[in-house]
């Protein structure tokens, strides 16, 4: 069985991997609403997007209001057609360590991956039932495994893992699968601004980084991407429920093995010099 729509939607898409994502499944037939906060930014991608021969169609929301996401998923519904796919990438992080964590950095985080996660999903499954065909894929993250200074973001992206696990079950006999990606290090603006708050070049910390990924490269958005196209081709229709980690390989410590994952994509090997506990960077 195929979609009876080839509309797909992805969140968080004005740049990085969401961008990457979107103009991948407009190479896959997919006609793509581009979702970010502010629609002007989303230009770019749309142009991406309509270079692949297929409809773009930007949309500007907040993943975290119902009645932005009812408005927009309607309007999305009318312009290009039924949702068939739906990518939840929306993130941000307010990392601090947890006697500093304010209980409005906790709930920006929250709000965002799981409140607009599930708020999304919910929009457009009712689009996915009636269809009896349909695809969701959560970003998770390496950092769902624990992460210093991340307690609210290792913890919203652990919920998404959940989340997948618990809609794969409840929307499976639909023809609806839900799968998660975590991606470790994949070069974006996010993690360039890790490297700039801590005081190193991005060129040095990509190549930090390097080093303890066993095929000696970090990651790129086209990587998620791939991965994500994987998930959404009907050839993918027995897998459910998955959690795929896209991370080049287990991290090693040159010389001596497995070692934990890098804090927030930061390369341990990097020399990292004084800086504030707290940065802002969306996903």
């Amino acid at each position: 069985m195929s979609p009876t729509t080839k509309t797909a939607v992805v969140t968080g898409a004005a740049r990085g991997i969401g961008a990457g994502v979107a103009t991948r499944l407009a190479a896959d037939g997919f006609d793509v609403a581009v979702i970010d906060l502010d629609e002007g930014s989303t230009a770019d991608t749309v142009a991406a997007v309509k270079a692949q021969g297929r409809t773009g169609l930007g949309v500007g929301l907040d993943v975290s209001d119902p009645d932005a996401v009812e408005a927009g998923v309607g309007r999305i519904a009318e312009q290009l057609g039924a949702p068939a796919v739906l990518v939840n990438n929306a993130g941000i992080t307010r990392d601090n360590l947890l006697f500093k964590m304010t209980v409005e950095e906790w709930d920006q985080v929250m709000n965002v991956h799981l409140r607009g996660s599930f708020l999304m999903s919910k929009a457009v499954q009712k689009f996915m039932v009636d269809a009896k065909w349909g695809r969701i894929v959560n970003l998770s993250s390496t950092s769902a495994l624990g992460n210093r200074g991340q307690a609210n973001y290792s913890t919203a992206k652990a919920g998404l893992q959940g989340f997948t696990r618990t809609l794969a079950i409840e929307l499976g006999q639909f023809g609806i699968t839900v799968n998660a990606i975590a991606p470790g290090f994949i070069a974006t603006a996010m993690t360039e601004a890790t490297a700039q708050r801590i005081g190193v070049d991005f060129g040095e910390f990509q190549k930090a980084a390097a080093t303890r990924i066993p095929v000696r490269r970090v990651g790129q958005p086209d990587d998620i991407a791939q991965a994500v196209s994987f998930f959404v081709d009907e050839r993918s229709s027995f897998v459910n429920g998955q959690i795929l980690y896209v991370t080049g390989g287990p991290n090693v410590c040159p010389g001596k093995g497995p070692c934990p994952a890098p804090a927030a994509g930061v390369p341990l090997a990097v020399p990292r010099r004084r800086a504030p506990d707290r940065t802002a960077a969306l996903g």
